[in-house]
């Protein structure tokens, strides 16, 4: 899942979230502002880059387009108190690093979502922490609910999540099981199937991979490339059509479907039925379900060894966590 997985849900998660689409889609307009402020002189560019001196990234962007806006009197006000505005910059700080300090007091320090926390909290604009403030128990809840899910699998859930499926590749007596949750239209799956192609040159013999369908609802494609999948998993073939259809996402409709059959060499008379009846629709769903019941909130979601991966596009940070895993007792 790239940094698009790093949070879900809402609460802290929606804050952060939202205070980096502020940060992403106001970048443009900020930095018009600084190529503004740099081409500009007076008061009001030398204002802004005093402030910037003391301030994070948001604050200054913030800064570069507020000043951008004001007269050149005011800009000379606060030139004149300089250090009234450095101290509200820092007080406005100090919200950021309060809500942090508290939120890994309650989650515990050593848990992955308070290294998140630590990691994410100080990109954020003043206003958005002040936000996640005034919500706190909301925030909270949502952020336990994410260390929860970061949580090993039970051996039960591992056992149902690696089993009765042909979407698979690996001894099955493997000391290591890496299981994915993909989606055939979503564009991070696509290069996380790129990094199992590496884990398959590499650890094929050693490692099981078992990948499971998990179709998101807003992707009009997906469900039946998924059952298409399964299809051609059914005769034999599911990594030449796993390939082939990651490597067209855009064309992802029926007629395409069944061109990528043949051209993995499928029976199509047994796939268009398959299609047709929906033989393997009440597959998808099943692991739609499980998906869900061990708390997958998008694609790609990869375990191993029941373990949530960070990160299903590292091949580096993967290997390592694989190489871990066959030298553990």
């Amino acid at each position: 899942m790239g940094k698009t997985e790093l949070l879900r849900g809402f609460g802290i998660v929606r804050a952060i979230v939202v205070g980096a689409i502020v940060l992403i889609t106001g970048f443009a307009a900020a930095t018009l502002a600084q190529e503004n402020q740099a081409e500009a002189t007076g008061p009001c560019a030398e204002y802004a880059k005093k402030l910037c001196e003391k301030a994070d990234k948001a604050t200054c962007q913030a800064v570069n387009m507020a000043t951008d806006l004001m007269p050149a009197k005011a800009c000379e006000a606060g030139l004149a108190d300089i250090d009234f505005s450095y101290n509200r910059i820092v007080e406005m700080k100090k919200q950021c690093a309060d809500l942090g300090d508290r939120l890994c007091a309650d989650l515990g320090e050593d848990t992955q979502t308070c290294k998140m926390v630590r990691s994410k909290v100080p990109e954020l604009a003043p206003a958005q922490c002040k936000g996640m403030v005034a919500e706190y128990a909301k925030v909270l809840a949502d952020l336990q609910k994410q260390e929860a899910a970061n949580k090993p699998l039970s051996a039960a859930d591992q056992k149902a999540m690696a089993s009765a499926t042909k979407a698979t590749f690996g001894p099955e007596s493997a000391k290591v099981t890496l299981v994915e949750f993909s989606d055939f239209q979503c564009p991070y799956c696509s290069r996380a199937a790129a990094v199992t192609d590496q884990i398959k040159q590499k650890y094929s013999k050693e490692v099981r991979f078992v990948f499971r369908q998990f179709p998101l609802p807003f992707h009009q494609h997906a469900h039946l490339a998924a059952e298409a999948a399964l299809a051609a998993a059914a005769q034999g073939k599911f990594w030449e059509y796993h390939d082939l259809l990651f490597k067209n996402q855009q064309e992802l409709g029926r007629e395409s479907l069944e061109k990528y059959a043949a051209e993995a060499g499928l029976e199509m008379a047994a796939f268009k039925k398959a299609l047709d009846q929906g033989t393997f629709k009440e597959a998808v769903d099943k692991d739609i379900e499980l998906g869900k019941k061990v708390a997958v909130n998008g694609t790609p979601t990869l375990f191993i060894n029941g373990a949530r991966a960070s990160n299903a596009m590292d091949f580096g940070a993967l290997s390592a966590q694989i190489d871990a895993g066959l030298k553990a007792d």
